[in-house]
């Protein structure tokens, strides 16, 4: 029985994964559950899935999740600093990191630290700290699997290869809503249309991020710490069905992929229970049902968010990590409101330009450099903005 916790329970990638854990009762149990806001689902679940513990982030909604499960024989905490004492619990087995942006890096660092096998979904550890994860790991022994698709679909791909050096590896992508759309039309773009991507169900933060194409280049930065490869073996390649997840092209020309419908369960269930594969009754992909597949090149005259992920990666050091905090403040910005847009890459542009650089930043350091981003992405947004 492998005993898992899910950072950002309440979430997508957090209520699918408590969905595979109750296909396989006799493989997973729910340790841990946490959330941020969202009390009435926390509750729910916690209820429905009796964990050791439990932990609301926001501290002002302690009261109600301690009240409403006063009679459960389970255990319940607020605030972060609850979070990363937590998370190092030794009836842990496996820690699901699935909290949005950059919140989750502080609470995997420590389940890292305390030898937590991790299912990544929180890319954003890696597009911040990926050198300083990646060698913490190892330093305990820690493996991380993925569990966004395009990297889970990598993975597999390498998997029986260890011995074969790969020649690169395409990341597909589905283009999101605006794929083919001129930078005219991109102009007048309201928050739901950004929002309404074509093939999967996500929230908000990560929809925009698909629309910027800037969650594809979080996905190159994540996949160059994952799987040791440099910025020129990492290709982008539009694939509209998202049929193909991702495929590896070796040394001798041969290339694998692999396929499946949009259903992150997927992902999330070869994680845990790597390296088996378990039965389960999701539908079943029928390639006679897609007899045309289109891929084509990412336009990133168009899509700069792309762009500027490669130059962040090519930069190293803090880089990354400003490219982040700036695309966190923007996409918020965007969704109140008060930017168009086209303004989110300029205002990330110009934040990558204006603080200083760090090569090779301490924790401390990254932790800083996202403080400092924030407050310089704002006042851009002050600036520059759409009032």
């Amino acid at each position: 029985m492998k005993k898992i916790a899910i950072l950002g329970s309440t979430g997508s990638i957090g209520t699918q994964s408590l969905q595979v854990i109750e296909n396989n009762p006799d493989l997973f149990q729910v340790e841990v559950l946490t959330a941020n806001n969202n009390v009435d689902l926390l509750i729910a679940q916690a209820r429905k899935y009796q964990p050791n513990a439990v932990v609301i982030v926001n501290t002002d909604k302690y009261k109600i999740v301690s009240e409403a499960l006063h009679n459960e024989p389970i255990k319940v905490y607020a605030g972060m600093d609850a979070l990363n004492q937590v998370i190092q619990m030794e009836t842990i087995d496996m820690v699901i990191t699935a909290m949005v942006g950059y919140s989750g890096l502080i609470p995997t660092w420590h389940a890292v630290n305390a030898g937590k096998n991790i299912a990544l979904a929180n890319k954003e550890t890696l597009v911040v700290a990926g050198e300083n994860i990646t060698q913490l790991a190892i330093e305990k022994q820690v493996d991380i699997l993925p569990v966004d698709s395009e990297h889970s679909a990598i993975f597999q791909c390498l998997v029986g290869e260890i011995a074969n050096p790969v020649e690169k590896i395409m990341l597909t992508c589905s283009g999101g809503p605006f794929r083919n759309k001129t930078l005219d039309e991109l102009s007048s773009v309201r928050v739901e249309d950004a929002l309404a991507h074509p093939n999967w169900d996500m929230g908000a933060k990560i929809s925009i991020d698909s629309a910027t194409l800037i969650n594809k280049g979080f996905e190159v930065i994540e996949a160059h710490w994952l799987f040791g490869l440099p910025s020129s073996k990492i290709e982008v390649i539009v694939h509209p069905q998202s049929i193909i997840h991702s495929m590896v092209q070796f040394e001798d020309g041969s290339v694998k992929a692999q396929l499946g419908l949009p259903d992150m369960r997927l992902p999330i269930q070869y994680a845990l229970a790597f390296p088996q594969r378990i039965k389960n009754n999701f539908p079943r992909f029928n390639i006679l049902d897609y007899p045309f597949l289109e891929f084509e090149q990412p336009n990133t005259k168009i899509f700069r968010n792309l762009a500027l992920s490669f130059e962040a990666l090519e930069a190293g050091g803090n880089v990354p990590c400003i490219l982040n905090a700036a695309n966190e403040v923007v996409v918020q910005a965007f969704l109140e409101e008060k930017i168009a847009f086209l303004d989110m890459p300029d205002i990330i542009e110009r934040a990558m330009q204006k603080i200083d650089f760090i090569q090779k930043p301490n924790l401390e350091e990254l932790i800083q450099t996202n403080a400092e981003t924030r407050k310089i992405t704002q006042l851009f947004i002050k600036k520059n903005g759409r009032r």
